[in-house]
Order: structure tokens, then sequence, then C-alpha cells
């Protein structure tokens, strides 16, 4: 999700809430403690060198148990952070404290921010060698091997 979708999202809400991968609801007392631009630039594992930028957001909850932060009040914070930090219209990242800081993709259903797992990858599979996917093999196109001696091709 782009910063300028999850403003229009905002303007259509009256509270928020924000969905971990497992179902649960971060706490509704939540605080959005940073809002910023981070900038990643890297070489990846076959000597490609690469940039990444993205939005981060990152969510903290404390014992302040009658907080709520409302839509209106994130979109001015939104706002304030695209004049200030001069932010384009990039994807958003969420970091949020588990058991370690994870950091997540945003999507949203309608009524909860989805805060989505990412994954890592390989950037570069052409180059170091990963195949594209293993083969399927139906177990029915197997050659019957009788006995498992060295060179059968058993194992």
């Amino acid at each position: 999700m782009k910063l300028s979708e999850i403003k229009q999202h905002l303007s259509q809400l009256e509270t928020i809430a924000f969905q971990l991968p497992n179902g649960q609801l971060v706490p509704n007392h939540f605080h959005v403690t940073e809002v910023g631009k981070i900038n990643k630039h890297f070489i990846d594992c076959g000597g490609t060198v690469r940039t990444e930028n993205v939005i981060n957001f990152q969510l903290w909850e404390a014992n302040d148990y009658d907080h709520r932060l409302h839509p209106e009040k994130l979109v001015s914070i939104i706002e304030l952070s695209e004049k200030i930090l001069n932010l384009e219209d990039l994807e958003i990242e969420v970091e949020y404290q588990g058991s370690t800081i994870g950091k997540y993709d945003l999507d949203f259903d309608g009524t909860n921010f989805l805060l989505t797992n990412k994954q890592t990858d390989c950037l570069a599979k052409d180059k170091c060698g990963i195949p594209a996917g293993k083969s399927k093999l139906k177990l029915s196109e197997i050659e019957k091997i009788d006995s498992c001696a060295p060179g059968s091709g058993c194992c």
C-alpha cells in the first residue's frame, strides 16, 4: 500500500485497527511513534547494485490504555511528515514489536489495515544458480528399482 492509499482509507474511517498476520489486532491503544523514509542501498549476490525506498511506520503500545489514535490525527502526522521530510508516494512498511521487531507490508480489507508477512528472496537467481523450481514427478512415472546398490539411481 502506498502513502496516498492509506490517507484515502483513513479519510473513510472512524477508528483505526491494525491486524497481525495471525488474525489478532494490535491493541487499540497503540501509538505511531515514527513515520519516515528508509533508503536501502545494497548489492545483491549477483553483483547488481540496487536501491529500495519505503515509507516506514512504527507501531508501539504502552500502558496508556485510554489512548486512541484517531484517523484524522494519523492523517495529520502523515501530512506533516510529507511536508518536513519531503516524502514521496512510496510503499509503506510497518514495524511492530512482537518477540522481536517485525517488518510487515500493509494492506486494507475495508475495515482493518492488515499487516502482511514480508518474505526474503534472491534477487539474482539467474546469476547464482538457483533453480526456477522443483520439477514435480508422479510416483507412477518413476521406474521401479528392485535394489539399492551403488550406481543404481535409487538414492
